[in-house]
């Protein structure tokens, strides 16, 4: 992945973590000036400029000092674009503040608004036809079969079976449907989807978070009617919320058919399975944002990545040589807690299947390499 020359264009990108931006961004010729909540190594490696911004995970990013922080990361540059990442779905009002100074280049505050309001979405399936499962805002009076979800939230560690936790503020409740998680990554432009490619998500549960995304795989094949389903439901979103660019639906896929689950209307987790330097995916959101002809990669083959969690405490993480194909890399010296994300690791392979297979082998190999200087 060759770097951008100094008279390249750059981008701004904010998220809880910009590595995988940064990645899109060099493959699509841009400098990236990066600010997330990690300044991962391979990130700093990737980016012209990072810095760190205040907030967490379960929070989000803090609101107060994001313009600041942007701010000074820009300097005296004139940057093409702000791309955003996770971590603004449960705060639209930043994205609002953000876009008042800086060349936002992605969804509004109102259509995230409108998308990641659980009864606001839950209310539009209903009018265009689009299965969604039951949601409520009481308790349910018999808690199985009910999850309960935190409006906005991502990544799945807010997702807990009803019966194994209380009420929360900002909690909700959805009804549990059986099947396979999959995702549509799809450019949405001028009130229609086209969908890029589809992916089968697992999880990675934990003592706390049984839910907590694993990883995902890029699907050679896909059943075709499920597939223009999936993308007439989409076509009505897209014209119905005014969404742009990158974006991905995530769906169960079970015995009682496709049902919607939510929409993530910016660049997400599957970035990296289906970004490539024939057609870099940045590239084709700025044109999607900007009204443009777009193109969609053709692909060979499957990939995967996947997260390689802690489950203890390291108070001074060790100073690892990491492999190939892996990213997100953990600074030497950090303190992590159970649970904590510690890098991603990426597979190829001939098929899907063989693909995961090969990622999740390789998720408990890395390991070694923080487990053993805590023998």
């Amino acid at each position: 992945m060759p770097a951008a020359s100094k008279n390249s264009p750059a981008i701004l990108i904010a998220a809880i973590s910009g590595r995988s931006l940064a990645a899109a961004a060099r493959r699509a010729g841009y400098r990236s000036l990066v600010a997330d909540l990690f300044c991962d190594c391979d990130t700093v490696a990737l980016s012209e400029r990072t810095a760190r911004l205040s907030g967490s995970i379960s929070e989000g990013i803090d609101r107060e000092k994001i313009i600041g922080v942007l701010s000074r990361l820009m300097g005296d540059e004139e940057p093409a674009a702000l791309v955003y990442g996770s971590g603004f779905e449960r705060q639209p009002d930043v994205i609002d503040a953000l876009a008042r100074v800086f060349p936002l280049a992605g969804n509004s505050a109102d259509t995230v608004r409108a998308i990641k309001d659980p009864a606001n979405l839950s209310q539009l399936c209903r009018n265009l036809g689009i299965p969604h499962p039951a949601i409520q805002f009481s308790s349910p009076e018999k808690p199985q079969g009910w999850l309960a979800k935190l409006g906005g939230g991502a990544g799945g560690s807010h997702v807990r079976p009803v019966a194994t936790m209380p009420a929360e503020p900002g909690y909700y409740y959805q009804q549990r449907m059986s099947g396979r998680s999959i995702s549509a990554l799809f450019l949405a432009q001028n009130g229609a989807a086209r969908i890029i490619g589809v992916s089968r998500q697992w999880s990675s549960p934990s003592p706390t978070s049984p839910f907590r995304y694993g990883g995902a795989v890029r699907l050679m094949r896909f059943d075709r009617q499920k597939k223009m389903q999936i993308g007439s439901w989409l076509d009505k979103l897209t014209r119905h919320c005014s969404l742009v660019g990158l974006c991905s639906a995530d769906f169960i896929d079970g015995p009682e058919g496709l049902h919607l689950i939510e929409i993530n209307p910016r660049p997400g987790a599957t970035l990296d399975i289906f970004d490539t330097d024939n057609v870099p995916l940045l590239i084709e959101h700025l044109r999607a944002v900007r009204g443009e002809r777009i193109d969609v990669p053709v692909y060979r083959g499957a990939a995967a990545a996947a997260i390689a969690y802690t489950s203890r405490s390291i108070s001074c993480f060790p100073d690892v040589k990491w492999p190939n194909l892996t990213a997100d890399h953990q600074r030497p010296g950090s303190a992590l807690s159970p649970g904590d994300p510690v890098c991603t690791v990426l597979a190829h392979a001939r098929s899907a299947s063989a693909a995961e297979r090969a990622v999740k082998r390789r998720v408990n190999q890395v390991a070694q390499h923080w487990k053993e200087e805590f023998q």
